[in-house]
C-alpha cells in the first residue's frame, strides 16, 4: 500500500470492485499475506462494466462490417482478444451479442485502411502530405496540402485540408485518394473559416453542383421527417402541423426516389418533372411485380 500510495480502505474497495466484475481474486491473511489475481494475472484487468463492454463490442463489430477496407479481420481479432480478458459474466454478454448481430456494410464506398492511417497521422503531426487524387470528372492530379482533420459524414470519409497550390481550403474524399506520402515538412495549423471542420465539410458538400434539385411536399410534421432524413443531404421546411416541404439534391433520380420513399410518409413531388416521371414508371413496375396492375 505504501508503494501504491493508497489507503487500506481504497485497496479493499478496488479488490471488491474486481470481484464484482467477475475477476477471481484470492486473499491470504497474516504478515506475509495479500491479494492475488488468479485468472489472467499476466494481463492487466479490463475494468469495464456491462455497458462499456457492450459499447466496445458493438464498435468492433461495426468496424468489421464498416466502411474501412482492411479493418474487418483486424476488428474480429481484437474482439476475440477482448473476450479472452473479460470476466466470465461480461464475456458471456459480449459473446451473446456477437452471435446475435450480423454486421452489414452500409457505406456507399470504402476507404483503404493504410490511406486512412497515413492521413490521420499527418493530421496529428501537422505534416504536409502529397497524394494522387481523382476528381469528379475522372481526371487525376497530384495535390500538396496541409491536412487538418478527418470528417466522417453521409457515410463517407473526407479530409479537410489547406491546398497549398490553390492557396485555399479544400475537402477531399478519401476513397478517391491514393498513395499519400509525408513530406517531413510540418506546418502551424490555420484557423478553419467556419470554426468547425464538420460544418465546413457540410457547407462544401452543399456547394457542389448537383444534376437534380428535388422538391416534395410530405404529409408529416417536419420534426419527424427531418429525423428520418438526418443522414441525407436534405432540407426540411415546415408548412403546418401536418405537412412540410423537403428539398433534396442528387446526381441520380434513383437516389432521390429512394430517399423520398425511405422517409416513410406520403408525399407529392413538385419538381423536377424527370423525378415525377421516374417514380410513376417505378410505381407501375412495382405494381406489375405484385400482380396488381
Amino acid at each position: 500500500m505504501r508503494r501504491l500510495d493508497v489507503s487500506e480502505r481504497t485497496l479493499r474497495r478496488d479488490i471488491d470492485r474486481l470481484r464484482d466484475l467477475g475477476y477471481e481474486v484470492s486473499s491470504v491473511s497474516g504478515p506475509a499475506g495479500g491479494y492475488q489475481l488468479r485468472a489472467g494475472a499476466d494481463i492487466p484487468p479490463l475494468l469495464l462494466d456491462d455497458e462499456e463492454a457492450t459499447a466496445i463490442a458493438v464498435g468492433l463489430m461495426t468496424a468489421a462490417g464498416g466502411s474501412i477496407e482492411g479493418l474487418e479481420e483486424t476488428s474480429l481479432r481484437a474482439l476475440t482478444k477482448l473476450e479472452q480478458v473479460l470476466p466470465p459474466r461480461i464475456r458471456k454478454r459480449v459473446s451473446t451479442l456477437q452471435a446475435a448481430v450480423v454486421p452489414r456494410v452500409r457505406a456507399w464506398v470504402t476507404v483503404d485502411a493504410d490511406v486512412l492511417t497515413a492521413v490521420a497521422q499527418a493530421c496529428r503531426d501537422h505534416e504536409r502530405i502529397r497524394f494522387e487524387y481523382q476528381r469528379r470528372d475522372g481526371d487525376r492530379a497530384e495535390r500538396n496540402v496541409e491536412p487538418h482533420q478527418l470528417v466522417s459524414i453521409h457515410q463517407r470519409w473526407y479530409l479537410l485540408a489547406f491546398d497549398r497550390d490553390r492557396n485555399d481550403w479544400r475537402t477531399f474524399r478519401l476513397d478517391r485518394m491514393s498513395s499519400p506520402w509525408g513530406t517531413r515538412i510540418t506546418f502551424d495549423p490555420r484557423p478553419i473559416p467556419t470554426g468547425s471542420s464538420a460544418d465546413y465539410v457540410e457547407q462544401s458538400l452543399r456547394s457542389l453542383p448537383m444534376r437534380y434539385h428535388a422538391v416534395a411536399v410530405v404529409h408529416a410534421p417536419a420534426a419527424g421527417v427531418a429525423e428520418r432524413l438526418r443522414h441525407s443531404d436534405a432540407d426540411v421546411e415546415s408548412l403546418d402541423d401536418t405537412r412540410c416541404r423537403v428539398l433534396i439534391r442528387g446526381d441520380s433520380l434513383e437516389w432521390l426516389a429512394f430517399t423520398l420513399i425511405w422517409q416513410g410518409f406520403e408525399f407529392e413531388v413538385q419538381e423536377p418533372p424527370e423525378l415525377t416521371q421516374f417514380i410513376a414508371a417505378l410505381s407501375s413496375r412495382l405494381a406489375r411485380a405484385v400482380g396488381t396492375d
